[in-house]
């Protein structure tokens, strides 16, 4: 497995880490997403490991925390060979400090979450969403106090709005706090505004992207097809309100030339999508999940091998959308162009 290093920090990261939202699964959400108990999770652990995948994305809102109790089992007896991402932020409960990133909000889902996990420190925090209550002076500077208290080693956010990430890093640079080195962010072959704002962002600043949903939400399986029904099986059923949107054609017309190149390549349509991502610029690691050990190791099989330039080319066409304003001078016009050379450019 191919390691990385996480925007600007030291930490290396493998290319792909493992999703464990399907652990303890429960509710209308993550019960769709799988029910992994705490015995399989350890068989899924075990396959990441002997792949080389070491890095376990979790979040306190997954499951009402059922996610992190779940990994915690999984890993127990060999901490030292995994490195743990999770995310506070998105409500949890009722109360008036059930949810935000607040200094009080922040240092008790620590508390939490090192407790559920069974651990005394985590490797990657992440705030979940932005919190527009909440000055960023406050938020930076008591993910730095937890660095400091070693509760926390690297610090990130997931799911942030160019101007909330660029203001985030400016306060923590202004009174020298620690920086968000990473950027947990929605990425996929049918949904790339991530590449108009935030990309630039991340390569300017040095924040690397953990990629969510790489199959576009489960579109990109190789089971949704023109003028076909999703599968019975498929968690869209259960889970399409949730899901970031995309229009009909633009899905098929990425997901005939992903069957092209399954036809061309021998690969899993799955594999292909995931493959394209490795090659983008500033991403540190795409997370893959998996119901089963099968699921898994396909997911595991779009790593350590490359699309032809031409391949990533005819992906990039039919994935390719018009920008929104204020970006669409940028792509579309030389002028701009010449000032601003698009950063995805020729990168296959």
């Amino acid at each position: 497995m191919e390691y990385r290093r996480l925007g600007a920090s030291g930490l290396s990261v493998p290319a792909l880490s493992f999703g464990a939202g399907t652990f303890g699964g429960s509710g209308p959400l993550f019960g769709a997403w799988g029910n992994t108990d705490a015995r399989e999770a350890r068989r899924l652990v075990d396959i990441c490991l002997e792949a080389g995948i070491s890095m376990f994305d979790t979040a306190d809102v997954y499951s009402d925390g059922a996610s992190e109790e779940v990994l915690g089992q999984a890993i127990r007896g060999r901490r030292d060979a995994v490195l743990i991402s999770t995310k506070s932020g998105l409500p949890t409960g009722d109360g008036p400090n059930d949810a935000g990133t607040s200094r009080a909000r922040l240092v008790r889902s620590v508390e939490t979450a090192l407790r559920r996990l069974g651990t005394d420190y985590i490797d990657l925090f992440q705030l979940h969403a932005f919190d527009a209550a909440t000055p960023v002076e406050e938020v930076v500077a008591t993910l730095d106090d937890l660095v400091r208290d070693g509760k926390i080693r690297y610090l990130g956010v997931s799911n942030f709005a160019g101007w909330q990430l660029m203001k985030s890093l400016a306060a923590a640079d202004r009174d020298h706090r620690r920086r968000y080195v990473a950027h947990q962010v929605y990425y996929s072959l049918i949904g790339r505004d991530y590449e108009w704002e935030l990309l630039p962002l991340g390569l300017d600043q040095g924040v690397g992207a953990v990629v969510w949903s790489p199959l576009g939400w489960g579109r990109l399986t190789g089971k949704i097809r023109r003028d076909t029904p999703p599968p019975r099986t498929s968690r869209l059923h259960a889970t399409a309100a949730q899901a970031p949107p995309v229009d009909d054609e633009h899905l098929f017309r990425v997901v005939d030339v992903l069957e092209e190149l399954s036809r061309e390549t021998g690969r899993a349509v799955p594999q292909i999508a995931v493959n394209w991502l490795l090659r983008r610029p500033t991403v540190a690691t795409v997370i893959i999940g998996a119901r089963n050990e099968a699921q898994l190791r396909q997911n595991i099989d779009a790593a350590g091998w490359s699309l032809t330039p031409e391949q990533a080319a005819r992906l990039d066409t039919a994935s390719t959308r018009t920008a929104p304003y204020p970006y669409f001078p940028y792509q579309r016009q030389e002028g701009f162009a010449r000032l601003n050379p698009s950063p995805v450019a020729n990168t296959a």
